[in-house]
Order: structure tokens, then sequence, then C-alpha cells
């Protein structure tokens, strides 16, 4: 409203200089008595050449009057069109300023979504769509700017074989996810929610508000949700290589990922992360990263998912309730329930020695002993002598040193006790850049 305050000057101005310059003087406006213009003089007449006493038939003034009446008339007349005049164009430019108002209202009106309602069947309908080409219009609800697409739960029946095994992909902590066909040209991932409590109900929630106004390329898609009775779906993007957590862990082991891949795959989480800490307003904590919710695409382009317990420093200044994968969580807020941005910075450092190691978070040890990868890593990290031997065998001795050793002292600083120590992701996504060849986003050259 500071810009419609001061434009309004601009018209008040120039209907102000009009009414002044145009503002009869006092003689002007000083009306003749009716009697003045009783008996005008005709234009014909003649007057005496020598001065005498007017008789009563003469004593009203004799043409004075008649000019001064025409010249009132006129400038009145000016008058009223000057005002008529200034009031259209003050009218006009006021009626432009407001409708120019509430357009930049519309386009600068923060992304937020109406949370689906709890309880109701969202397969008939709630709000909108991003990829509204992907999905036959029928069978999808569209509504605002920045929410996710409602699918049909019919629709998912049929893109998933009614969800049978030979469509699951993967398995995590959350939920099982499907591939799902929905034409020969179009393929997504399903995820179906485990449990059916208020803890999935709010984080099934968090979820679809926080993809439905986080648009990055390093931030995972969400194509749409669905709600059916008790279950809940996300449908996010098909991403073919699955998990960093099942390409570290699972049966390849890690082969598939070449030391430039692994830096590219910290590259983009840190950028990923960059925009949740630096370019959102107010900042995002994603609270629970983790291999697991690293996903890779076919070209191993790695996007953060699962949003479910994400928020914001807003809320965390309440006590939050600690949450979050075994391995992965920042002591402050282990001991204390203290969560900042530096509390992503110590997850992003744990999968930092995920990728340099090749070891779990938690390694275990014995039927009762667990052992933590930074306990471990950490004094090893440090010595320059056992370093390369600690490095995950797929990779040792494919990387020039100086970018081991450069790499090993950054996790060494995100997983720092203390969060003041830690950097801040910015600097983490700095140091990276130039251990990623251009070909792959960085700006190292062969």
């Amino acid at each position: 409203m500071n810009f419609l305050s001061k434009n309004w000057m601009i018209p008040i101005w120039i209907l102000s200089s009009l009414i002044v310059v145009l503002e009869p003087t006092e003689a002007i406006r000083t009306y003749p008595p009716l009697s003045s213009i009783a008996d005008p003089v005709l234009p014909t007449e003649k007057k005496p050449p020598f001065s005498r006493i007017p008789t009563d038939n003469e004593a009203h003034s004799p043409g004075v009057s008649e000019i001064k009446v025409v010249h009132h008339e006129d400038l009145n007349t000016t008058i009223l069109i000057a005002l008529i005049i200034a009031s259209t164009l003050l009218a006009a430019i006021l009626l432009f300023l407001f409708c120019f108002w509430i357009f930049k209202q519309k386009n600068t009106e923060p992304l937020n979504i109406n949370k689906p309602p709890k309880g109701q069947d969202s397969s008939k309908g709630l709000s909108l769509g991003p990829i509204l080409d992907k999905f036959t219009p029928t069978r999808i609800t569209t509504g605002r700017k920045g929410s996710a697409t409602v699918i049909d739960y019919e629709w998912l029946i049929s893109a998933t074989n009614d969800f049978h095994e030979d469509h699951i992909v993967r398995v995590d902590s959350s939920g099982h996810i499907y591939k799902a066909r929905f034409n020969d040209h179009f393929v997504a991932a399903v995820k179906r929610l485990h449990g059916r409590g208020p803890d999935t109900q709010r984080g099934f929630e968090n979820a679809v508000d926080w993809l439905g106004k986080l648009k990055h390329q390093n931030i995972i898609n969400l194509l749409g949700y669905c709600i059916h009775d008790e279950n809940r779906f996300l449908v996010y993007e098909m991403m073919h290589q699955g998990s960093l957590e099942s390409q570290l862990h699972g049966p390849s082991h890690g082969s598939a990922l070449t030391w430039h891949r692994r830096m590219k795959v910290a590259l983009d989480i840190a950028r990923g992360l960059e925009y949740l800490h630096e370019r959102c307003n107010p900042p995002v904590i994603h609270r629970d990263l983790k291999s697991s919710n690293i996903l890779l695409d076919s070209n191993f382009n790695a996007k953060i998912s699962d949003f479910g317990l994400a928020t914001t420093e807003f809320h965390v200044k309440n006590k939050v309730k600690l949450s979050g994968a075994s391995g992965y969580v920042a002591p402050e807020y282990l001991s204390d329930g203290k969560l900042t941005d530096k509390s992503d910075v110590y997850a992003f450092g744990v999968i930092l020695l995920e990728l340099l190691i090749g070891k779990r978070p938690v390694e275990k040890m014995s039927p009762s002993l667990f052992q933590s990868i930074v306990t471990w890593a950490v004094p090893q990290l440090t010595d320059r002598s056992k370093l390369p031997n600690i490095v995950d065998p797929v990779i040792r001795d494919t990387m020039d040193l100086k970018h081991l050793y450069q790499v090993a002292a950054v996790a060494v600083l995100c997983v720092q006790p203390e969060p003041s120590y830690r950097p801040l992701i910015t600097d983490v996504l700095h140091s990276f850049i130039p251990l990623v060849p251009v070909e792959l986003g960085g700006s190292l050259r062969a």
C-alpha cells in the first residue's frame, strides 16, 4: 500500500493546481444586484457628449454589468469542465492503481496450500495440480497454485495393478513405494504410508503442505496425493535409481557410484539444503535427512524427499517432539531437544561419511553392541596416513588424494558435537563445486 499512497499525491497535486489557477478573483465573484441588468444599454445607443445626472430610467449601470455577467458565466463553465476532467482523471488513476495493487497482491502471495481435511476422501476432490498435462483431466481435481494434484483412488488401483507386490520398488520406514504406470508414456512412484494413527496423518499433511510449496531441482517433485478411507498415498516423480541407501548398502554395494558421482550426490544434497536454509522464508529444517530419503534419478541426480517432519525456525521456538533416524540425529537435539539448521548439517555430515566409507550410520557389532560411524571414523579421518585405508573399497585409489583430504575435513566439521563449530550449508556447497566435473554440474575440469 506504500506504493499506492505515494501515487495518490500526483492526481491531488494536479487537481489543486487547477483549482488555484482557475479560481476567480473577489471582483469577479461579486454578483451584481438583479436591478443592475434590468435595463442594459443597447449596442446602437450613443453616449451623450457631456456628463449629466442620470434620470430614474437611466439610473442603472449601462453595459459594465452585462460584461461581468457574461465573463463570470464563461469562467464558471471553464471551472466546471476542468473539475470534471480532473475528477475523471483522478478516478481513472485511482482505479488503475487499485487494480495494479490487486494484481501485485495475487502474484506476490506466498505459496500455501489448504491441508486435506482429516477423514475426508480426497479422491472426491480437494485442491490443485502443477503438472496437469501429465494426468487425465477427468481423474484429478484442480485448485490453487502451489498445491499438489488430488488423484482418483481408482486410478492408483489401475496404475499399480491393485498395489500388487510385483510393483513394489522399495520399502522404507514410512511406507511401501510402488511403480505406477498411468499410461504408455508416464510412470510415477506411489508411496503407501504405513500406519493410520494421528502421527501418520500429521506426517502426510506436512509432506503435502511442504512439497506443494517447495520447488527446486534437488527437492523431490510431488505430483499428487490421495486419501481413501484410512489410507494415505503420495505420488512422486519416478526416481529410477532408487535411494542412496539402497545404492550404498544394497546388493550392488555402491558399485554404480564412482567417486565423481558420489561428489555429485553430495553437491546436490548441499544445494537442496542451501535452498531450504537460505532461500526459504522462514528457513526450513528438514529434520529427517538420511540416505534413504535421498533419491536418485536415472542420471544419478540426487533429490531430497520425505518432508513429513520438516518444520521452520519459527515453530522450533516451541518444544518439538524428538524424532529422526538413529545415527543421523544431532547430539544437541538428542540431549536437549535443541533443533536448528545445524542439525541438518550434522545429518549431511553423516551421509558424507557413508559416501566416503561405505558403512551404515550405525553398525551392529553384536546382538547388544552397536557402533556409530561418527565415533569410529572421525579419529581416522584426521589422520592422513589412515584415511585412504578406511575409504570404501569400491572407490579406493580412484580419486585425487587432495580431494579426499578436503572431503574428509568437511565431513569432520559437519559432525562436530558443538553446533557453532559446524559450517553453514552455503560454505559446504561452495567447497564441493570445485570437486565435481563441469559436465556433472561442478567446476572441475579434466
